[in-house]
């Protein structure tokens, strides 16, 4: 049984933190691991050798480290919430630190391959929506869960933007390029066709109703197929494209932080890295005194 504790604290994160399904399914999952830890004991009386011991133990069971702070940050957000609203007198995970993890860089696609793949004549009604899916992404930078979520409501096409609720519930308005607009054009027709009576989803499925994230996902990598790209692409590659793309153009960290709707600019710096390595490349190529001899 969840101890009450636990659950007054996902309760607080769904109704004032307004975090989102998979936000909170994660988060019970980390919490689970501290009650199954604590075993019979209360979650009161555990000491910080306690959660370093259990630290240790999600480590031995070959957890990643930044699986390992996630679990640490998650219990630690609990403790914190226990100890303004429910007296915990102590929060055990206070100065303790998750091992240290190199930071991967995300793959991305390149502008061509972004072209390859974009660029192909859509066929019939689901390709058509498929594509203005796809060109809404890459042009705005969306989350899935965001793209999926907009309503016709959301896109001003007179304005040529789109307002996105992302995680946290909070809103931000974001541009839609001139490729993603004519695409979206060319689907709103057949969308009123297709959705049901009352669904104001923007994107809809064969049955009419809101298409969901798993439907994208496979849309997407039968896209990439055919389109004959060697990597595996999912959304999120799109959403990184978009970051990487408009930082190499534009330079303005800060320009892509709020399109993006990253909290913190640290989230946003690893596409610095990202066009590092591309400025590397070009140096190389393009040095004579980088080449080496053969």
């Amino acid at each position: 049984m969840t101890p009450a504790a636990v659950d007054a604290y996902l309760i607080y994160l769904a109704a004032e933190r307004r975090l989102s399904p998979h936000t909170l399914a994660a988060a019970r999952r980390d919490l689970d691991k501290l009650i199954a830890h604590a075993a019979a004991r209360p979650l009161d009386s555990l000491s910080v050798d306690d959660i370093r011991r259990a630290i240790v133990q999600l480590r031995a069971h070959t957890l990643s480290p930044r699986s390992v702070a996630r679990h640490l940050s998650s219990w630690r957000g609990f403790y914190a919430f226990a100890c303004r609203r429910l007296g915990f007198t102590a929060n055990p995970c206070v100065g303790l630190r998750p091992p240290r993890a190199a930071r991967a860089l995300p793959d991305v696609l390149s502008p061509d391959a972004c072209s390859q793949l974009l660029d192909r004549a859509p066929d019939g009604t689901l390709e058509t929506r498929d594509r203005a899916l796809f060109e809404l992404i890459y042009s705005s930078g969306l989350r899935l869960a965001e793209a999926v979520g907009l309503d016709l409501a959301d896109v001003d096409f007179a304005a040529g933007e789109a307002r996105v609720t992302g995680k946290g519930s909070k809103t931000r308005i974001v541009p839609i390029g001139t490729q993603a607009r004519t695409a979206l054009q060319a689907w709103l027709p057949l969308r009123q066709q297709q959705a049901q009576d009352g669904v104001m989803a923007l994107f809809v499925n064969q049955r009419g109703t809101r298409l969901t994230p798993r439907g994208v996902q496979l849309r997407l990598q039968r896209w990439a197929i055919r389109a004959g790209l060697p990597q595996h692409v999912h959304p999120h590659l799109l959403r990184h494209a978009f970051a990487t793309h408009v930082l190499q153009s534009s330079g303005d960290l800060r320009a892509v932080q709020e399109l993006l709707g990253h909290a913190s600019i640290a989230t946003t710096q690893v596409y610095t890295h990202l066009d590092w390595q591309h400025l590397a490349r070009s140096y190389d190529q393009a040095h004579p005194r980088a080449r080496r001899k053969s």
